[in-house]
């Protein structure tokens, strides 16, 4: 996977959460992953479709996400409701949206998925076997994992 891929997801994540979350992120070292695994909990898809074909998923504790959504609406929340939901997927959103502004800069041209966000254990992500690129951070509200797995068309 070319680094041009990766880079602006990266960097896209720690300015986002910087900015919405904490000011403490901490990427740890990315590596890789011979294709997608199973979810931490709460898992958000965003897919890519076009000249670079494939997923960015952001997925985390169910724990993490409640806290996540808390700080982002500044107020104490303790379940799965509409609020947080939204709040998680928007995030996803703030963080591909950048990302993407970057990529279609620099000459690629793609369509994204809005972000899918699904909720429970043992979900399984299959696809279509592409070496995935995994970046954790870890944040006072917890770790989360953002894995890109894009290949050329």
């Amino acid at each position: 996977m070319r680094v041009e891929y990766v880079n602006p997801f990266v960097e896209s994540a720690i300015q986002v959460l910087s900015s919405t979350v904490s000011e403490y992120v901490k990427r740890e070292e990315l590596f890789l992953r011979p294709k997608m695994c199973p979810a931490m909990g709460v898992t958000v898809i965003v897919g890519l479709a076009g000249q670079i074909s494939g997923r960015v998923i952001i997925d985390m504790s169910r724990e993490t996400g409640l806290k996540i959504a808390s700080t982002m609406n500044d107020e104490t929340l303790t379940e799965y409701d509409e609020l947080v939901v939204s709040t998680i997927t928007e995030l996803a959103n703030m963080i591909t949206g950048k990302a993407v502004t970057w990529l279609t800069e620099l000459g690629f041209q793609f369509d994204i998925t809005p972000p899918a966000l699904f909720i429970g254990d043992n979900i399984q992500i299959s696809g279509n076997n592409v070496e995935v690129m995994v970046v954790p951070i870890e944040l006072p509200q917890g770790r989360l994992e953002i894995s890109i797995g894009i290949k050329e068309k």
